[in-house]
């Protein structure tokens, strides 16, 4: 599917307004986009108990990042640029609030569902590395814009050799 010039301004609004959002909302979290990623989160916790109860602090950024990834393979093999870079920022606004729970992995502020443990407490204690929360995090935070970045820049990229085609 050819990323045209209207698609690629629409796109580029879209992305331009999500950002916007993302700068806006209470530290980074979107109403309905996080809640449905919590959901994805906390679904991953016991599907991985499943397997390991060791593993299943890891569970839930697992679940997180599945669904958005899953949709990233799938649309790259249906040839859907469009829809794969939607996922790909989707992915990558993971990463953003993966890092802020990262972030708070000493502090222990965010509010858990169901009062559990901490995964990224749990993980980082478990590493030994519990005091680096913070670099972590903005490592990760940093990694997710760019992820956004790289969407922008890939569906532009795309818009170019598609209009170059087209002659």
């Amino acid at each position: 599917m050819p990323v045209t010039p209207s698609v690629l301004v629409l796109f580029i609004a879209g992305v331009i307004g999500f950002i916007g959002i993302v700068r806006m909302s209470e530290p980074g979290f979107i109403f309905l986009l996080d809640h449905a990623n919590l959901l994805f989160h906390e679904a991953g916790h016991p599907i991985t108990g499943i397997f390991s109860q060791r593993l299943e602090p890891y569970g839930g950024t697992v679940g997180q990042l599945f669904f958005p990834g899953l949709l990233m393979v799938s649309f790259w093999r249906k040839g859907r640029p469009l829809a794969l870079a939607v996922a790909m920022i989707w992915f990558s606004e993971n990463l953003l609030n993966i890092s802020r729970y990262m972030a708070d992995a000493r502090k222990l502020d965010l509010p858990l569902v169901g009062g559990g443990d901490h995964d990224w407490n749990t993980i980082f204690a478990r590493w030994n590395i519990l005091q680096f929360d913070d670099r972590i995090a903005a490592g990760i935070k940093a990694t997710g814009w760019v992820g956004i970045a790289a969407a922008l820049v890939w569906v532009l990229w795309r818009a170019w050799c598609d209009r170059r085609a087209r002659g």
